[in-house]
């Protein structure tokens, strides 16, 4: 930035003076910098020299300052600008210390400075016009003759853009004449146009002090010889090349420290003040944005859109007050117009400058959609879909939402792979119905499964009353439908896990449903029908029944499996309603990972289970069992297991990498990150290791393999230790396994390939799915348990009954759990989604209590004593087991 960005114009020659002096010593020194020294800037020796010139003339601001070098600490002469600057050339040559600029004496740029002059003592301040451009506001310096105060609010110019030290100085005028009139325009007239606010705090992209070069304090200089300054002027084009690099990487030119610095100051004035104003510029600003955004869509450069958004997100009172029932809104809906490279630049933005505002950010969202929920009467024809307000900050918390992807930890794009099955040798299904591409993960080149750790947790994006408001029935038609109405399904970010379960059930409701019309249909033809995936197994020998079955249908008619199934237990009565099923899968599970099949390990570190390297079973076993858990999603029934978290990421198409040996075997993991630590240089010494590695069968025998040619005459050293770490966990979590693990995956696919899974959750909410929730509150199951047949909570019976299951031990909680339901698991969103109903089962008598697990129905008869009931309740969880008509 050149010096006449600073200084009055009546000091023109001595701007010139000084910006070739300053050149002249740049040039005529032979100052050259080392590499070592970093990448140092031409014009940061200048702009050093001007800073030191500001510093004579105008001094810090500091009234206390004990500089003598500095106009602020009275003990200098005046000088005239001539002086100055060579002044300032030769302290620069000095190295003499710099002041710390006062936050009122920040340098001016952009040409809209504001200094304050008195005139005969009084606190009279005119705007001048004369000789300065249109869009700067100049404070005359000297005694303007016709200036009347009467007319010096009136008459004065309004900016056409902000900076951060024009709006200090529009606030300190107002303060010294205690009028706020020109914040009040100012604010209006900025505010309220596109053009304006997006020129305003705008960084100086051809300073590298302020832009690509983080060189430029006193610090950066300080101490650098002479000699090394020369090669500054080769560095002038590097730096030019940075800033164009940046802009062609949609790197926002808003200076967005100096935006909060202001809103700040702004702040700290009381709203009422300027509040309506500010809300009344805000609200014309989004109806300017919906007019013109729409003829905008085939334009190339929109970062004025980008700009002003991010301006309007900074001001800190967003999210409450008038802000955040009018202008908020507003903005959101005119937001929801802008086009996907608008949406991507703006992600950018928030997830690199802005990144410490996304929570923020997120919060006013937040609290706008729950408001609206609140407020709004969602009717029988009006459902929070048709919402306006609350679907539009949807499709803005979007953006924000992969701006926080993208500024957490991101893995290379490289591991997706979400085309396993064109991989898997011989494979004959069909190929896999991906969900729907999102265009604005495309432009931003992400998925969710990049994201190793966010910058927030993705549960802060989950709204909880959104949830419990939404009807899933309506918002899945809505989805399905090609009408083009809103569905959150496609923004499933923002709905707890145990929403978008239900928008999963409803999808494998209604294939179930599907599938048992066409049999039905092909009944009436004379084809042979079975509108259900009938299993019909003996409970002692659960997995070879289960299993042939199984592989009889994948092998036929694959497009059973779609169907709903019904267990039946060979000489049980159970009729399956959901109850017998859910036993079966949890035998199933027990079975299957029984050490004496071997076809999982487990985890030793982390009691994990993990499929075995060297199992001698088939390829079909696998696959069945990739069948039996697609077939407990797919019916909605928990699971017992304990896979770690690397089989979701993978179920989900994403290979496993070096951080998932963290859950997958902790001891391992620090091993490797201690060796990736070591920087000494013994390195070869410490670890002696090569790229060779051993592991261990079924049998314990030990097994070695090279993970490069000739492995084992390659040593890990400071230079490949990182491919080293990452060719072992591939090993571990992907090429060990991999016939296994295509095995099951063929096998999970054959039942959820046509659901949404992958579109509504991830990998954490995945488990969730499977394996249920591990929060065992039952003051939760209280609360949400109803009763029947003359019971109420208050009877003695029901509170006996609670009182004795609190003083349970969880694992006879569990067992309650799986006598009453028919799984011991907590069901996705907690125990108070399992809607339990305690029935009255007659008077007091030696009978057990009994249930219907089938629809959670625990029948208990009224039994004279605590102590009664208590013993009846243990045995009967103690030892029951399979079905019975009652």
């Amino acid at each position: 930035m050149s010096s006449s960005d600073f200084t009055p114009n009546s000091d023109e020659a001595s701007r010139n003076n000084l910006e070739a002096s300053s050149s002249n010593l740049l040039d005529n020194e032979k100052i050259i910098f080392d590499d070592k020294d970093g990448v140092m800037k031409r014009a940061a020796a200048k702009k050093l020299i001007e800073r030191y010139f500001y510093q004579l003339t105008d001094g810090c601001g500091n009234p206390h300052c004990d500089n003598q070098y500095c106009a602020s600490s009275g003990v200098m002469k005046p000088l005239s600008p001539d002086e100055a600057a060579a002044q300032a050339i030769h302290l620069f040559s000095r190295d003499v210390r710099l002041c710390e600029r006062h936050p009122n004496k920040i340098a001016r740029k952009q040409g809209a400075l504001l200094n304050e002059k008195t005139n005969g003592g009084s606190n009279d301040v005119c705007f001048s016009t004369a000789s300065i451009p249109a869009n700067d506001i100049v404070i005359s310096q000297g005694n303007m003759a016709g200036c009347k105060n009467d007319m010096k609010y009136n008459s004065a110019p309004v900016p056409t853009f902000l900076t951060e030290q024009s709006l200090y100085d529009i606030i300190d005028l107002c303060e010294a004449n205690d009028s706020y009139s020109p914040l009040i325009r100012t604010l209006g007239e900025i505010f309220s146009s596109i053009e304006n606010l997006s020129k305003s705090f705008a960084q100086d992209l051809s300073s590298p002090t302020e832009s690509c070069s983080d060189f430029g304090s006193t610090e950066d200089v300080k101490g650098l010889k002479k000699e090394q300054v020369r090669s500054l002027e080769g560095e002038k084009d590097k730096d030019e090349d940075c800033c164009a690099e940046s802009s062609r990487n949609n790197i926002t030119p808003v200076d967005i420290p100096a935006v909060r610095r202001a809103f700040t100051a702004l702040f700290k004035l009381k709203s009422s003040i300027f509040e309506n104003a500010l809300v009344n510029a805000l609200v014309t600003l989004a109806g300017n944005l919906q007019m013109e955004l729409p003829t905008r869509k085939e334009m190339d450069n929109q970062d004025d859109i980008v700009n002003v958004l991010v301006i309007v997100f900074e001001i800190p009172a967003l999210g409450s007050g008038d802000f955040l029932e009018t202008a908020l809104p507003a903005i959101c809906r005119a937001a929801q117009r802008l086009t996907v490279e608008v949406q991507a630049k703006l992600a950018r933005t928030w997830s690199g400058a802005a990144r410490t505002s996304i929570k923020n950010i997120l919060e006013n969202l937040q609290q706008l959609i729950t408001l609206r929920v609140i407020m709004t009467p969602f009717q029988r024809d009006f459902f929070v879909q048709d919402e306006n307000v609350i679907t539009s900050a949807t499709k803005l918390m979007k953006i924000l939402y992969y701006a926080n992807m993208l500024a957490g930890v991101l893995e290379s794009p490289e591991l997706r792979c979400p085309n396993i099955l064109d991989t898997i040798e011989g494979s004959q299904s069909k190929p896999k119905s991906l969900p729907p591409s999102d265009p604005l993960a495309d432009e931003l080149g992400v998925h969710v499964l990049d994201c190793r750790i966010p910058y927030l947790p993705y549960s802060e994006f989950y709204n909880e009353l959104l949830s419990d408001t939404v009807e899933m029935d309506r918002d899945f038609a809505n989805y399905k439908s090609d009408s083009g109405k809103f569905s959150f399904m496609n923004y499933p970010f923002i709905l707890t896990p145990a929403t978008k379960t239900l928008g999963l059930y409803f999808d494998n409701r209604i294939r179930m449903y599907s599938e048992r019309r066409i049999s039905f249909m092909q009944a009436f033809t004379g084809m042979p029908s079975q509108p259900f995936l009938k299993l019909k197994v003996r409970r002692d020998h659960i997995i070879d029944d289960a299993l042939v079955e199984l592989e009889m249908i994948s092998m036929d008619n694959p497009k059973d499996l779609k169907k709903q199934l019904v267990v039946e237990f060979e000489g049980e009565q159970g009729i399956d309603e959901g109850g017998v099923s859910k036993e079966f899968f949890q035998l199933v599970i027990e079975e299957i990972f029984n050490p004496d099949y071997a076809m999982f390990a487990v985890q030793a570190e982390s009691q994990t289970v993990w499929f075995n390297p060297t199992s001698f079973e088939s390829d079909a076993q696998f696959t069945l069992i990739g069948i039996v858990l697609g077939l407990a999603i797919y019916n909605n029934v928990i699971l017992a297991v304990n896979f770690p978290m690397v089989l979701y990421r993978k179920v989900m198409g994403r290979q496993g990498s070096f951080e998932d040996l963290q859950d997958w075997n902790p001891v391992l993991y620090n091993s490797l990150k201690q060796m990736l630590e070591y920087n000494q240089p013994d390195f070869d010494e410490v670890f002696m290791q090569t790229f060779r590695i051993s592991y261990q069968d079924v049998f314990g025998s030990t097994i070695d393999y090279d993970l490069k040619e000739n492995g084992f005459e390659i040593h890990v050293t400071q230079e490949n230790k990182y491919e080293f770490v990452d060719l072992y966990a591939d090993f571990l979590l992907n090429k060990s396994v991999e016939k296994q693990f295509h095995a099951f995956y063929k096998g999970f696919q054959m039942v959820v390939d046509e659901s949404p899974l992958e579109l509504l959750f991830r990998p954490e909410e995945i488990e969730l799915l499977i394996c249920g929730s591990k929060n065992f509150d039952f003051d939760e199951l209280e609360n949400s348990t109803e009763y029947d047949g003359g019971y109420t909570n208050d009877s003695q019976i029901i509170k006996d009954f609670w009182s004795v299951v609190h003083s349970l031990s969880l694992e006879d909680k569990r067992r309650l759990l799986q006598f009453a339901t028919g799984s011991d698991r907590v069901p996705i969103g907690g125990l108070s989604k399992l809607k339990m109903v305690i029935a009255k089962n007659g008077p007091d008598s030696d009978r057990l209590p009994t249930a219907h697990t089938c629809f959670n129905v625990l029948l208990l008869p009224e039994y004279s004593s605590k102590e009664k009931l208590k013993d009846r309740l243990v045995k009967a969880i103690h030892y029951s087991k399979g079905f019975g008509m009652l």
